[in-house]
């Protein structure tokens, strides 16, 4: 019997209640949210759980919502696959655009050790608990966080391309 998405949301709620909501179908992937205090053990259960069995990570990321309100301004994403039914789920949580952090779960899933350090770089998320979070492509000097949407695209001053090659202008050359 094929794993359905009202299974998955039957046996979150039993263990989670109101800590998982927003359940949504969105194409084959299911998706919902969840909140800080409880994505570790979601994670965990959605991974152990004999019927769910959702053991791989496929991808975890950040987005910067700087217009949505403070406490939302950070998204983690984390996207799983349930290979023996070829089931995935996404789960989003929210957290505080000032101090950005939420616990890892690299103890859980290895391949998130690279995945959480990424949004480190980039978003400036701090992931508690892991065991080696520092810069992996910005150089560690670097005291701004590239991918949050407060910085511009590209430096103003550059001189060295002409912005008609690129789509930019609406002159005829």
């Amino acid at each position: 019997m094929a794993l359905e998405a009202i299974q998955i949301q039957e046996k979150v709620n039993e263990a989670f209640g109101i800590n998982v909501f927003n359940y949504n179908q969105e194409k084959d992937i299911f998706s919902f949210e969840s909140t800080t205090d409880s994505i570790t053990a979601l994670i965990l259960f959605l991974k152990n759980d004999p019927d769910l069995r959702f053991h791989f990570l496929t991808d975890l990321c950040a987005i910067h919502y700087p217009d949505n309100e403070f406490s939302r301004q950070f998204a983690v994403v984390y996207h799983m696959h349930n290979w023996y039914e070829n089931k995935r789920i996404k789960i989003k949580v929210y957290i505080d655009g000032e101090n950005p952090k939420i616990k890892t779960i690299s103890n859980i899933f290895r391949s998130s050790n690279w995945m959480e350090r990424e949004a480190y770089d980039f978003y400036g998320i701090d992931f508690i608990g892991h065991p080696q979070l520092k810069r992996i492509l910005n150089m560690d000097e670097m005291i701004s966080f590239p991918m949050r949407k407060e910085f511009p695209m590209e430096d103003s001053g550059r001189t060295d391309k002409d912005d008609r090659f690129f789509g930019r202008t609406t002159d005829n050359y």
